[in-house]
């Protein structure tokens, strides 16, 4: 019986041993199989995770964002230990003494899982298996990956520091709300840098890695809580908090800017706008949607805040005056349950969900409440209500018109019932006394007109401020980058900048009379807006009145080839179309190129790039890209004598002869000083040049200073007239005058810089005759001619652009200004206005732009 019963013990022994010894070979052949096709894992030591993009302005502000998934990089040495004891309690408390798996925490875990009934989860996986989940291998839930994970896990801890794996985990690991890393996490749920976390803070953090949307502090509270607590007591149980300590922190709420305790970091930063979204696209471009998105880059923007505010205010007040001149009221076209009106809570949560406008500096969302006999009753997003409540009086709606379901026009509103009901979503800015106390609320509406508004450095090209449209929330369309439109007369000084550079002088006479162009389409007859011809006229005056027949005349005579060729060359087109209406801008291109090549013409006709960044840095400072490539020879001499300034030598190409470029600046002062941009009114000379397009389409001002250069252009999306009295002279020249006001205070400005090679002459601005050099008088001006060239004055420079038509015409008349976007007036106030004409066929036929 003995030596059956130690028979059977030996055989049962043998088969134990047998099957252990099959199953170690088993489990070896698994493991060796599944462990010679492995990711390399050896490039994790030089791993650089995506971070985020930054932009900051001119003066070091952060100004915007970009990131695919919002992540900033922390070295290991700058994360507190407070964090990382957060995270390696929560998640792998034997991290620094296993060898990449923890047999013994995961028998632990399945342990409390079974003793708890599955109300105490703890993570079984190491962080290097996380590492090797998340970096290598992926997410899949199979066998075939466990045992890689493991494998890849154990080979993490023999050949990298424990400190990068933690480092490479606490910077890649996914914390919710598109979230990476805990410092950036530490920004989205508490505002706060990784340094200024509490332990319950950091214990929340640590928290998420499992499941980080299942743990949302406002949704799932009471879990988040549990599961914070539960962090903190395995930090109390792990030695890295006292009782006390843990005690105090279990105590706390849990506070989080999605709860409303803080503001949220975004909430800090300007809202996002045409000219950080412009950087966005230009640099997706040049450096790729990856490198942009997620190489955390450091972009140093061209952008001055305070001018950027300056054009935005500009811009907007011009087009919401002309929208409210239509008298039309359209208002949101959104609403909230009426229902909810009667419950604030309701109405406000209502408010705060609706997609409006919130870009707009003075204007607040506002919903409906009530209508009164002569008033209606408002709740402001924002604003606490009272007892008497907000409302907007009768007074305030009398401009509008509702637009029926028929499509007309109802008649003017004498109420605000007639424009707005209940649960209607407006917008309202509050309006103030002389002494700048409140007076009302006043309805606002997002102008369905549209236009853009962009101020650049001449000298080095630097973008100083872009507005793309009233709007960036309403409309992302960048209108000073995107929108290509017939720029209209505002293209006529590069017609007059290729004649002066073919032997023409701001003196000579061109003949204003009528001219028939055969077409294909048929007989082209462009005309002068004010349907009138001035007979031989002065080149000057030409440009100066916007003559749409001299400009004719003289692009027949330089040639359309050779116009092609300067706006090329400036960079307005790519290719100009050699045809005679494109003197008068017929073609379309972008306010962003015609700013640009304006600025060509104010530095002495050097190029120039637009830029709207200074300088990119990549994740590690290196400097990638900077714009000014111009060399400062003493700029880094720390011994430079007083009164000695450096000096930045300049190698740039040249693409306009200075002489040129100064009588052409000069002629455009004419512009301003006596033709269609006379609205114009600073301390300092200006020069510049409108554009209307055909049935004032679209209408311009682009103006330069001797250091500054901004345009404007307004007009429909879809195009269509704005009506009559509709000019680059009524419209666009008030936003630049705004704008440039402000510029000027800060920047300053000078008189234009007169080139060497040239000497003055004083001529007869009207006949283009020389006066003598003691002449004065309003009649007189004092032209720039190049040395060397003997000038010939008067009737002897006639050019008429081969038509041989109207040389017998009487010559431009003194005081006869005739001008093609109206007669310019002083009012009994001083101020300068356009007295508008009227349009007729010559002016509305194909190409006839003025």
């Amino acid at each position: 019986m003995i030596r059956f019963i130690l028979s059977f013990f030996g055989g049962l022994f043998s088969w134990i041993v047998t099957g252990f010894v099959f199953g170690a070979l088993t489990l070896g052949a698994i493991f060796w199989m599944y462990s010679r096709d492995l990711p390399d894992h050896e490039y994790l030591a030089n791993y650089t995770p995506k971070t985020i993009s930054r932009i900051y302005s001119g003066e070091g502000l952060l100004m915007d964002e970009f990131a695919t998934e919002r992540r900033i990089f922390a070295p290991i040495d700058e994360i507190p230990p407070l964090v990382k004891e957060a995270f390696i309690s929560a998640e792998d408390k034997n991290f620094y003494t296993h060898k990449g798996f923890d047999a013994r925490g995961m028998l632990g875990a399945a342990y409390e899982a079974i003793r708890s009934g599955g109300k105490t989860l703890r993570g079984a996986s190491t962080i290097p298996q996380q590492v090797a989940k998340n970096f290598l291998l992926g997410g899949e839930r199979t066998a075939e990956r466990k045992i890689k994970e493991l494998i890849i896990a154990n080979r993490l801890v023999n050949t990298l520091p424990r400190d990068k794996i933690l480092e490479l985990y606490l910077n890649e690991i996914d914390l919710g709300f598109q979230s990476f890393g805990v410092a950036s996490a530490a920004q989205t749920y508490f505002n706060k840098t990784r340094a200024e976390l509490a332990p319950e803070e950091a214990a929340y953090l640590a928290a998420l890695p499992k499941a980080p949307y299942s743990y949302h502090p406002v949704y799932n509270h009471e879990a988040a809580v549990d599961r914070r607590n539960y962090v903190l007591r395995e930090m109390w149980q792990n030695g890295y908090l006292d009782k006390a300590a843990y005690e105090t922190a279990r105590a706390q709420p849990l506070r989080t800017v999605q709860g409303g305790d803080y503001a949220s970091f975004r909430s800090n930063l300007p809202p996002r706008d045409y000219f950080t979204d412009e950087i966005r696209r230009q640099l997706s471009k040049s450096f790729g949607q990856e490198e942009f998105f997620g190489g955390g880059l450091t972009i140093r923007a061209t952008e001055d805040p305070e001018m950027q505010l300056g054009a935005a205010e500009a811009l907007q007040g011009a087009l919401e005056d002309y929208d409210r001149s239509q008298g039309v009221w359209r208002g949101t076209r959104k609403t909230v349950p009426v229902d909810d009106l009667g419950d604030e809570s309701k109405w406000r949560a209502d408010l705060a969900a609706v997609e409006v406008p919130r870009d707009v500096a003075g204007w607040l969302p506002a919903v409906v409440l009530e209508l009164g006999d002569k008033a209606a009753r408002i709740g402001i997003e924002g604003v606490s209500d009272d007892a008497d409540g907000h409302w907007i009086p009768a007074e305030d709606v009398t401009w509008a018109r509702k637009r029926l379901e028929n499509g007309k026009l109802g008649p003017k509103a004498r109420t605000p019932g007639d424009l707005v009901s209940p649960g209607d979503i407006v917008l309202v800015a509050a309006l103030a006394n002389d002494d700048g106390s409140f007076k009302r609320w006043s309805l606002r509406q997002v102008p369905e007109v549209e236009g853009a508004f962009m101020a650049m450095d001449v000298q080095t090209g630097r973008v100083l401020a872009m507005q793309g449209g009233f709007s960036y929330q309403s409309s992302v369309f960048n209108r000073a980058t995107q929108a290509e439109r017939q720029p209209g007369s505002s293209f006529k000084p590069f017609v007059y900048a290729a004649a002066l550079d073919s032997g023409f002088s701001p003196a000579t006479i061109v003949v204003d009379a009528p001219i028939e162009v055969n077409t294909p389409e048929g007989v082209w007859r462009p005309k002068n807006a004010s349907n009138k011809f001035y007979g031989p006229t002065p080149m000057r005056t030409g440009i100066e009145q916007s003559r749409n027949l001299m400009t004719v005349r003289i692009a027949q005579e330089v040639g359309m080839d050779v116009v092609a060729g300067y706006a090329e060359r400036f960079g307005v087109y790519d290719r100009l179309d050699p045809y005679l209406a494109n003197a008068l801008g017929a073609q379309e291109t972008t306010l962003f190129k015609m700013v640009a090549a304006y600025a060509m013409f104010a530095n002495g006709g050097e190029r120039v790039e637009p830029t709207l960044v200074d300088r990119v840095q990549d994740r590690w400072g290196h400097t990638i890209y900077r714009h000014d490539q111009r060399l400062c020879e003493g700029c880094a001499d720390a011994n430079l004598p007083a009164g000695t300034a450096p000096t930045i030598v300049s190698d740039r190409e040249r693409v306009m002869d200075p002489v040129t470029a100064y009588q052409l600046t000069s002629m455009l002062q004419g512009v301003v000083l006596r033709g269609s941009g006379s609205g114009v009114r600073l301390p300092v000379p200006v020069a510049g040049k409108t554009g209307t397009t055909n049935d004032a389409k679209d209408v311009w001002f682009i103006g330069f200073t001797s250091n500054i250069v901004a345009g404007c252009y307004m007009g429909y999306d879809q195009p269509r007239t704005l009506g009559r009295g509709a000019y680059g002279g009524t419209l666009c020249v008030p936003v630049f005058n705004a704008f440039m006001k402000q510029a000027v205070k800060k920047y300053g400005g000078s008189e234009f810089r007169v080139p060497p090679g040239g000497h003055f002459i004083k001529i007869n601005r009207f006949t283009g005759e020389r006066l003598p050099d003691n002449a004065s008088g309003d009649y007189v001006q004092a032209e720039y001619f190049r040395d060397g060239e003997v000038p010939i004055f008067g009737i002897g420079t006639l050019v008429d652009g081969g038509f041989a038509m109207g040389q017998n015409l009487p010559l431009y008349a003194y005081g006869e200004l005739g001008g093609d976007e109206g007669t310019s007036i002083t009012t009994s106030t001083g101020e300068q206005k356009i007295i508008p004409k009227k349009a007729d066929f010559g002016t509305l036929s194909s190409g006839g732009l003025y």
